[in-house]
């Protein structure tokens, strides 16, 4: 399967569609890219449910729940907060499957305990499973790679909970 967003997304798509599932994201630094992927393909619309694009910690905390507690704690970029956010975008869908991202990714806005490249993402399905990854991409390859980067690893997470979720359609 070829790595490319377009390729990725088409994937998800006919994945997701043969297991009968719908998809929301919950995006903090790809800023809805993983969503502008998916919707970039035709006859998308009977998988994709909705996006939300939850820069700040206050929409975290509005839109999908996030507890204030829970940021305060580890912090916007941390797995604990992706999986928190990947779960409040499947409770305030209707979706079978959500993927969540959060991350620096740059060029400034980095620490030394949270660099920029430093991403965490969570995919989660209604069934009860999720997925956490931690990336660290290299900063050299821009705002615009890392953002790219973590799409594409989104994107990969959820063909693998598509292919294991959902009930599979004739």
């Amino acid at each position: 399967m070829s790595s490319s967003l377009p390729a990725l997304s088409r994937a998800v798509l006919a994945k997701a569609r043969k297991a009968g599932l719908t998809i929301a994201t919950a995006e903090s630094c790809t800023g809805g890219m993983v969503m502008m992927s998916l919707t970039a393909i035709a006859g998308s619309s009977d998988v994709v449910d909705r996006g939300f694009i939850t820069y700040s910690n206050a929409a975290k905390a509005a839109m999908l729940g996030v507890p204030e507690a829970l940021i305060a704690a580890h912090g916007a970029v941390s797995a604990e907060v992706a999986a928190a956010m990947a779960e409040g975008a499947l409770k305030a869908s209707g979706a079978g499957l959500a993927v969540a991202i959060t991350g620096v990714a740059g060029p400034g806005g980095g620490s030394a305990a949270k660099p920029v490249g430093l991403v965490h993402l969570a995919a989660v399905s209604r069934e009860g499973q999720l997925n956490r990854i931690e990336r660290r991409y290299d900063p050299a390859l821009g705002r615009g790679g890392i953002r790219r980067a973590a799409t594409r690893d989104a994107l990969m997470m959820l063909i693998d909970l598509a292919e294991r979720s959902g009930v599979a359609v004739a």
